[in-house]
């Protein structure tokens, strides 16, 4: 959810099944930063794996065993753990994945307005954030010719 859908650790957190419109392929975001709403896509693979998972009508889509809320620390470790499982190292955090979903948006051709909407930012600066990391990749380009 953090990569899928650009979402902020405490929104991936507060998530209630109630938010997710499966029929209409969105997440309706409603305690975003700054008490704003948005409105997201639901990824065909995000979709996939929730159902797969089982669908509850009620209550917090992510639950710990023990029927409780993930909290906030226990999804940073499970990003760390998965992190150097998969043999990455530099430091992966939550946020790396809200980061990756923008710039990844990005370099595929994405206009940067949608993507501040996607992200539920109020200042298109703190988006175009993004163009700098994917900027990087623009003069690796030179060298296909």
């Amino acid at each position: 959810m953090l990569y899928y859908a650009g979402l902020r650790l405490n929104e991936v957190c507060n998530l209630k099944w109630q938010d997710i419109d499966f029929e209409r392929e969105i997440i309706h975001i409603k305690n975003s930063k700054g008490e704003k709403e948005r409105v997201i896509f639901l990824h065909r693979k995000l979709k996939e794996s929730l159902m797969n998972d089982g669908i509850r009508q009620f209550g917090f889509v992510l639950i710990s065993e023990r029927g409780k809320r993930y909290s906030e620390r226990t999804i940073q470790q499970i990003v760390r753990n998965a992190s150097k499982k998969a043999g990455i190292k530099r430091k992966a955090t939550p946020h790396t994945l809200r980061h990756s979903f923008a710039t990844h948006l990005l370099e595929a051709g994405a206009d940067i307005r949608y993507i501040q909407q996607l992200l539920g930012h109020k200042n298109l600066r703190t988006t175009q954030i993004y163009t700098h990391v994917a900027s990087k990749d623009i003069k690796k380009l030179a060298n296909l010719l």
